[in-house]
C-alpha cells in the first residue's frame, strides 16, 4: 500500500509536493474508507483506501500523477533501458536555477506488512542518489545509500560516463553487493539491478513498483489488451460482463473473434494508429477482435464492434479487468481524470468499490484526479482524502489537502464551498467581452 509520495523539481512542481495516504484522526467513514493493518510485525498507521485531487486546468494535477509514473518508470524501466537512453525526468524549466537541477522522488509504502522508504535523485541521464530504508520492527534499517559523483567537471545532464558511484550497505541486506554495484549503469537503479540478479530481499520491493503500482496517465493509460487477455487467457468473460452490466451498460455479452491476416491488412490499411489498437494480438500469434453483443427486437444477440460503442462504454471495457485485478490483489490504481466520458453516478460507484471492505479485502487503493464536483461531498470522502492542486503566479504547482482548512464535519457543502473559491484551486477567468467586441472600432 502507498503511504506517502513526494516530488521536487518535476515539470510544474518546483518546490517539494507531498501527498499522504495516512488517515487523520477523524472518525468519519472509518469502517469503510480506512484500512487497518492486522498482525503487522511493527505498528503501521491506518491508510486511506482512496484520495481524490481537484484543481483547475493546467494547475498540475496530471504532473503530480506523472511524477508517480516517472518514478515507476525509472525503477522498472531500468531493466530495459539502453545505456544512452534518457529517463523520464523533466525539471521545472521556467526558473534558471531549477532548470539545471535534478529531480527528487521519494515514496513510503508497505510490502508484506513492512514499511519501506525509497528515494531517487536523478537528471535525465543519471541516477545521482538512491536510497532504501526498511522498518521491519519499527526501527530504521538503512539497506543501501547510493551516491554518484562526477570525476570531471561538466554538466551532469550531458556527461554520461565520467562518474564514480559509492554505495553504503547495511549488514541487514544480504546478497552479492559488489556485483550489484559493478553492473549498475548510470541510468539504472540499484534496486532494479539487484532484483534482476535475484536478490531475495529486494525483489519484492521491485515487484511493488512493477506489479502493484497500476497507472493510467496520458498515453500511458490502459488499452483493450489487458481486458482482452483476461477474456482469453483467464476465461473471465462472465465476470467482465457482470462488471459492465452492474455499471448499467446495456451489453448482454461479449465475443472474441479471430481475425485473419488478410482481414487485418484490409481493415487497418487506412486507419490511424489509435484505431489500429482496436485489433490486438492475444500473445499466441492469433489476432483477436472484441465484439459487444446486444439483444435486438427479435430477442437475438447482435454483434457490434467495440469501436461502435460510446466513449464511456469503451473506457469501462478498458477499465474492467484492471479494476477487478486491482481490487482482488490489493494493488494501487492511479488514474488521471477518472470522470472523462463517465456519468457522475458511475464515478461514485467506482470509488465506492474501493471503500467497500467486502469487495476491497486486501487494501487496494485508488488515487485519481477529476473535475467532477458532484462527488465532492462528505458522504463519499473523509476530509483527509481530498487534495487540491493550484497554479501560482510564477507558474509553479502547489499541492495541499482539504484538512488544511477548518471544515465543519458532515455539515459543510464541500462542492459549493469549492466552487465558490473557499479552497482555491480554481481557474482565474477574465472578462472576455473585449475579444468579441467591434473589430472595426
Amino acid at each position: 500500500m502507498l503511504i506517502e509520495f513526494s516530488v521536487k523539481n518535476f515539470r510544474s512542481i518546483r518546490d517539494e509536493a507531498v501527498l499522504s495516504m495516512v488517515s487523520g484522526t477523524g472518525q468519519e467513514l472509518l469502517q469503510t474508507n480506512v484500512y487497518q493493518f492486522d498482525d503487522a510485525p511493527a505498528p503501521l498507521l491506518p491508510l486511506l483506501r482512496s484520495s481524490v485531487i481537484y484543481g483547475a486546468n493546467a494547475a498540475g494535477k496530471t504532473n503530480l500523477l506523472r511524477a508517480i509514473a516517472a518514478l515507476r518508470d525509472i525503477v522498472v524501466g531500468s531493466t530495459q533501458r539502453n545505456p544512452n537512453d534518457a529517463m523520464p525526468v523533466v525539471p521545472f524549466v521556467l526558473d534558471e536555477k531549477s532548470s539545471v537541477q535534478p529531480t527528487e522522488f521519494e515514496v513510503h509504502f508497505v510490502v508484506n506488512k513492512v514499511r519501506y522508504q525509497y528515494g531517487v535523485v536523478a537528471n535525465p541521464r543519471q541516477v545521482l542518489e538512491e536510497w532504501l530504508y526498511a522498518f521491519p520492527k519499527g526501527r530504521v534499517q538503512k539497506w543501501f545509500e547510493r551516491t554518484v559523483t562526477p570525476t570531471v567537471s561538466g554538466d551532469l545532464f550531458q556527461n554520461k560516463s565520467e562518474v564514480t558511484s559509492t554505495v553504503r550497505y547495511s549488514d541487514k541486506l544480504r546478497g552479492e553487493k559488489e556485483l550489484w554495484e559493478r553492473v549498475s549503469r548510470p541510468n539504472a537503479t540499484l534496486l532494479a539491478t539487484a532484483a534482476q540478479l535475484n536478490s531475495e530481499q529486494l525483489t519484492p520491493i521491485f515487484s511493488w513498483f512493477a506489479e502493484r503500482l497500476k497507472i493510467s496517465v496520458g498515453t500511458g493509460g490502459w488499452n483493450e489488451q489487458f481486458t482482452l487477455k483476461t477474456l482469453v487467457e483467464r476465461k473471465q468473460q462472465k465476470r467482465i460482463v457482470d462488471f459492465l452490466q452492474a455499471a448499467d451498460f446495456a451489453i448482454e455479452d461479449l465475443g472474441v473473434h479471430e481475425v485473419s491476416k488478410n482481414d487485418i491488412a484490409r481493415l487497418t490499411e487506412r486507419l490511424p494508429d489509435p484505431l489500429k489498437d482496436m485489433i490486438t494480438s492475444s500473445g499466441d500469434g492469433r489476432h483477436l477482435r472484441i465484439k459487444t453483443q446486444h439483444v435486438n427486437a427479435q430477442g437475438q444477440l447482435q454483434d457490434f464492434d467495440l469501436g461502435d460503442e460510446s466513449d464511456g462504454t469503451q473506457k469501462m471495457f478498458r477499465f474492467a479487468a484492471p479494476w477487478m485485478d486491482t481490487l482482488e490483489k490489493g494493488n494501487i490504481m492511479v488514474i488521471d481524470e477518472l470522470h472523462d466520458n463517465l456519468h457522475p453516478v458511475l464515478v461514485k460507484y467506482l470509488v465506492e468499490m474501493f471503500h467497500n471492505p467486502e469487495i476491497n479485502k486486501k487494501g487496494a487503493q485508488l488515487l485519481f484526479s477529476t473535475h467532477e464536483t458532484a462527488i465532492l461531498n462528505q458522504e463519499l470522502f473523509r476530509r483527509d482524502q481530498i487534495w487540491f492542486c493550484e497554479r501560482n503566479a510564477d507558474q509553479t504547482t502547489s499541492v495541499f489537502p482539504l484538512s488544511d482548512f477548518k471544515v465543519r464535519k458532515n455539515a459543510e457543502n464541500l462542492e459549493k464551498s469549492y466552487l465558490s473559491g473557499r479552497f482555491g484551486a480554481l481557474p482565474y477567468l477574465e472578462e472576455l467581452s473585449s475579444v468579441f467586441g467591434d473589430r472595426d472600432a
